[in-house]
């Protein structure tokens, strides 16, 4: 198995961090909250509220950065360790843009985003 499918696995448990923090480092979730988790999340705000909404941009994006990893793998036109370091640059982009999302540095924020997806497209381009 190659590193940069490892990265997909770590990008497919990356928005549960998200939902983690928005959960658990405040005060009012339990078993109450539990019963419909996805109510609770709806009220929240501030830093709590960003990390719920970083975890949803995280479950938007996995999907095509996956189908990036396995096709650059299959079409076989780049060295693998180009595609791992492609692959660990969009983990830590994703790292990044969850910790803008909770410090609220919006220009930022979207400029890692940009970066995150310049990286799924520069997996296809590297590939061909």
């Amino acid at each position: 198995m190659t590193l940069a499918y490892w990265c997909v696995l770590i990008a497919i448990f990356l928005p549960y961090l998200s939902t983690a923090t928005a959960k658990f480092l405040g005060p009012g979730y339990g078993p109450r909250a539990n019963q419909d988790p996805r109510a609770f999340l709806s009220t929240l705000d501030g830093w709590r509220k960003r990390a719920n909404n970083a975890q949803l941009n995280g479950f938007e994006v996995t999907p095509a950065f996956a189908a990036a990893v396995i096709i650059a793998h299959q079409a076989g036109g780049a060295e693998q360790g180009l595609l791992d370091q492609l692959a660990v640059a969009f983990i830590v982009s994703r790292l990044l843009y969850f910790i803008c999302y909770l410090a609220d540095w919006g220009p930022v924020r979207s400029l890692v985003w940009f970066a995150g997806m310049g990286l799924i497209v520069a997996l296809f381009v590297v590939s061909a």
